[in-house]
Parts: C-alpha cells; structure tokens; sequence
C-alpha cells in the first residue's frame, strides 16, 4: 500500500458535532473506496466512544475510524477534498 486514507464515521469533537448528513457523506465515501475504481482495501477499523460533560448534561459520542488502503491516491479523493 502506497497511500492510506482514513475515514471519520461518527463524531469523535465534542465541540465540533457533524449533522447526520455530514456523518452520511463519510459513509458514502467508505463505500466508494471500497467498490469504485480503483479499489481500495480495508486495513483496519478502530471503533470509539467518548464520554462528555457538558454542562448538566452527560453526552456519549461514538465513532469508526476506516483505514482503507490504495497502490495509488485515487483522483476522486482529490475532487472530494478539493
């Protein structure tokens, strides 16, 4: 594997929440790593949650981290980061 890109899923930033549309987009993207072209392979997945206070309220964060791996950086990484 020459490039590794790693996927947030979920929200891992108290101060930062992602809107579910947002947390959609990174799982669209996963699926696009790993059944467009090229195709990239799955490394490895680290699973995560976080507990927070937040005022008078306790909140639970949870999120995936995916790791997928490619000979080459794919072109369509560039537009989605671009």
């Amino acid at each position: 594997m020459r490039f590794i890109k790693r996927i947030v899923v979920g929200n891992d930033n108290p101060q930062a929440m992602r809107t579910e549309a947002e947390v959609g987009q990174a799982m669209d993207l996963v699926n696009r790593c790993l059944s467009g072209s090229p195709r990239g392979y799955l490394l490895n997945v680290e699973k995560s949650f976080g507990l927070y206070n937040i005022g008078e309220h306790q909140i639970v964060l949870q999120y995936a981290v995916y790791h997928v791996g490619f000979e080459r950086k794919p072109l369509f990484l560039d537009e989605a980061d671009g």
